[in-house]
């Protein structure tokens, strides 16, 4: 693939999560520290360079759909847990994110991406339901780096749940809603002690 191509999308997705830490500073903070992790995880599982090209300009803007849902911020930011009617609000975040990226011309299938980052090997995911193999590898990735991250930062409502409760929610789940491979991937990087440095 082109790399004048690939150069030429990254700075764009830069450009675009600049745009976002302005408009939604907690998401942007969010999306820098999955980027870091999905990048580890993919070196780890020894994917092509390719591949983390896509991964990082996917983990970066994945959740750009928040900015298309009205109080979204204020809905993140609050204290307190989410009534249904709202949670189904913020699950609209992916068709969204879709809806933002189709049209732009990427290297790789990043829309897609987006739109899956939230889909489970059994199908309990959203917003398709799909399942096992019918979600794209990339997407897989994310799905396990964006819940490591949340369960692992403080949020509004609650606390960090800290790496203990993290290895038991990737171990359990492993090949049930998440990808084997990116689990084995993630759960090596755990034991030796990874660390966000995105802020």
């Amino acid at each position: 693939m082109d790399d004048i191509m690939q150069n030429n999308a990254q700075e764009m997705v830069q450009l675009i999560a600049a745009v976002m830490e302005r408009a939604d500073p907690l998401t942007a903070v969010h999306q820098r520290r999955v980027t870091e992790l999905t990048s580890a995880i993919a070196a780890e599982m020894g994917l092509s360079q390719d591949t983390k090209r896509c991964l990082y300009v996917s983990a970066m803007i994945h959740d750009i759909g928040n900015l298309r849902i009205p109080m979204a911020r204020d809905l993140l930011e609050r204290p307190g847990s989410l009534t249904d009617r709202e949670f189904a609000m913020v699950k609209i975040h992916p068709r969204e994110g879709y809806k933002m990226l189709k049209s732009i011309l990427f290297p790789w299938p990043v829309a897609d991406i987006v739109l899956q980052h939230h889909e489970m090997l059994d199908g309990s995911g959203y917003p398709e339901g799909l399942k096992g193999d019918d979600i794209l590898l990339e997407a897989r990735i994310i799905r396990v780096a964006d819940t490591v991250e949340a369960m692992m930062s403080d949020r509004p409502h609650r606390p960090s749940r800290g790496v203990e409760a993290v290895i038991d929610e990737l171990s359990g789940k492993r090949g049930v809603t998440y990808d084997p491979d990116a689990v084995d991937a993630c759960l090596s990087l755990l034991g030796r002690d990874f660390t966000f440095y995105a802020v």
